[in-house]
C-alpha cells in the first residue's frame, strides 16, 4: 500500500491531497517544521521535525518504492527518486529520473542569477488550473502505484 508524503511547510495543495488520498484510503504523512492542523483520523499522520532541512531529511529517509512525495523542493525530489518514490510538484507536474538533472541545473542557475541581482521573485501564484492539474495527476499516480506501475 503506498504512502503519500507531503512536504507540508510551503505546500499549497494539502487540502487537495487529503481529498484524493481519502478517496483511495492512502496513508498521508504530513511532514513539517512546526505543528499544523491536519484532518483527524487514522489516515493522516503529522510528523514534526524542527531544524533546517529536518523535514526534508525525514521524508528522504522513510519514503520508498511505491510511495508518492509531493514537494516543490528539487533536491528533496532527487533524493526521493533515488529511493524509488514517485514525485509530484504542487502544480501537478511529475518529476522523473529523466528530468531531475535539468531541474537541479535550473535551480542552481536561478540561485546564481538571484545572488548577482539579475533575477528576482519566485513562482507565480497558484491558479485554479494548477490545483486542478495537481488533483488529476495525483489521482493518476495513486492509481498507477496501486496497480504496481
Amino acid at each position: 500500500m503506498p504512502t503519500l508524503y507531503l512536504d507540508a511547510d510551503a505546500c499549497p495543495v494539502k487540502d487537495e491531497a487529503y481529498r484524493v488520498a481519502a478517496r483511495y484510503t492512502v496513508l498521508t504523512v504530513v511532514v513539517a517544521n512546526s505543528h499544523m492542523r491536519v484532518p483527524a483520523g487514522p489516515l493522516v499522520e503529522l510528523v514534526v521535525r524542527t531544524g533546517f532541512g529536518a523535514a526534508d531529511d525525514h521524508i528522504a529517509e522513510v519514503c520508498g518504492p511505491g510511495d508518492v512525495v509531493v514537494t516543490a523542493d528539487i533536491p528533496l525530489a532527487g533524493r526521493a527518486l533515488l529511493k524509488g518514490a514517485r514525485v509530484l510538484d504542487p502544480r501537478g507536474r511529475e518529476i522523473t529520473d529523466n528530468e531531475i538533472g535539468a531541474a537541479l541545473g535550473m535551480r542552481e542557475l536561478m540561485e546564481e542569477l538571484r545572488a548577482r541581482g539579475e533575477a528576482s521573485g519566485g513562482p507565480s501564484p497558484m491558479s485554479a488550473k494548477d490545483r486542478s492539474r495537481f488533483l488529476g495527476k495525483l489521482d493518476e499516480v495513486l492509481v498507477a502505484v496501486r496497480r504496481g506501475r
